[in-house]
């Protein structure tokens, strides 16, 4: 019975020695496995840590990158923006207002009837300064149409002897009128205070390439410059492109022409400096193929018979001329017409470059017996 016993106590310390052989076996290898497994889970930290890192360096230089580049762009934009210093004189002064040599006692900027024409791009900054000479007798003013500043800090009119200065981004593209605003301002701009500015837009390719360009600025003539009881009762005498009657009629005494070649986009910039009438702008014998209303290309209107631009307003008109010819522009208010607002287009093939503003000042040729005195004097 002992023996049996003692076999049984050794059979179970047998089996006992052989689980806890095999459970240090088992603990042996569930810790190399733990260490393995610790090891697996540090390397993949370390592999995603690399990873994250090479993302934040990815990212940060995708960012200065951005940065970089969007600060060249914007530099480039600067760059691209220009200053424009533009000084004016008001000038009172006897101008030739048609054919036949008579004058009108204007007043202008510049000395010229309309003043000089104006031209930036969109984007760029005017510095203006006025000067009203003390050989003046009257006060005078600016107002651009392209600005948008304080009305009453900026075109306030200044006395004989006197300045001003202001500066204005000329924000939006398209074609504006300026002119005096001393009051009475409806004298001042019958008398020829006025011109027109040009803001081209940034981008060149929104609108088609014009082969050849033109100013006209329509305005009324009232013979008595001082009477402006009549200029209130719109009693004008004639309706004037540029400052003269008939100015580009090439059938009246003295008038000129406005040239292109067949098949040319010829572009006019179309200003209604009044004071009082409206224009019905029209191309006789031909359609004007673009129409900008307010000089942007953003209002493009096609194929347009007759526009009407109001007094103080401004359109861009383009036109292709498709054949050699004569092709009266004019305001189809005919009373206007009839009365000195016709512009003769005259396409043909050998036409030359000329100014945006032919004659002006119109400068008519002196007489022979002036150029070629007597013998003997």
């Amino acid at each position: 019975m002992s023996c049996f016993i003692a076999d049984g106590l050794s059979m179970v310390q047998a089996e006992a020695q052989h689980s806890m052989t095999t459970n240090v076996d088992l603990r042996v290898k569930g810790s190399q496995a733990l260490s393995e497994s610790t090891e697996l889970r540090e390397a993949d930290m370390q592999e995603q840590v690399g990873h994250n890192r090479q993302d934040r360096s990815r990212c940060k230089t995708a960012s200065v990158l951005g940065l970089t580049l969007g600060m060249l762009a914007s530099m480039a934009l600067s760059v691209q923006a220009k200053t424009h210093d533009i000084q004016m004189t008001a000038v009172e002064t006897d101008i030739v207002i048609d054919g036949g040599g008579e004058k009108y006692a204007a007043w202008t900027f510049n000395g010229q009837f309309p003043g000089p024409v104006v031209r930036v791009t969109e984007g760029d900054t005017i510095n203006f300064t006025l000067t009203n000479p003390a050989t003046n007798k009257n006060p005078h003013a600016m107002d651009f149409h392209a600005a948008e500043i304080d009305f009453l800090k900026n075109y306030r009119a200044v006395n004989a002897g006197e300045s001003i200065s202001f500066t204005f981004v000329a924000k939006k593209p398209g074609l504006f009128f300026y002119h005096c605003g001393a009051p009475p301002m409806i004298q001042h701009v019958a008398r020829g205070m006025f011109g027109a500015i040009i803001v081209d837009p940034k981008d060149a390719k929104v609108w088609p390439k014009a082969d050849r360009e033109y100013v006209l600025v329509q305005s009324e003539y009232y013979k008595n410059p001082n009477d402006v009881q009549a200029m209130f009762d719109r009693k004008y005498d004639g309706i004037m492109f540029n400052g003269g009657i008939f100015k580009y009629h090439p059938f009246v005494t003295g008038g000129g022409k406005l040239d292109a070649k067949p098949g040319e986009r010829v572009r006019i910039y179309f200003v209604n400096a009044g004071p009082n009438e409206f224009s019905s702008f029209h191309p006789i014998g031909e359609i004007w193929d673009n129409v900008y209303e307010s000089g942007n290309p953003a209002n493009n209107l096609k194929g347009v018979q007759t526009y009407v631009v109001g007094p103080g307003s401004a359109a861009t008109f383009d036109v292709v001329v498709e054949s050699a010819g004569a092709y009266p522009l004019v305001t189809h208010s005919l009373t206007g017409a009839l009365r000195g607002a016709i512009a003769v287009l005259l396409a043909g093939p050998d036409a030359k470059p000329a100014p945006l503003m032919p004659m002006v000042p119109w400068e008519l040729p002196a007489s022979k017996t002036e150029t070629t005195p007597p013998p003997g004097h």
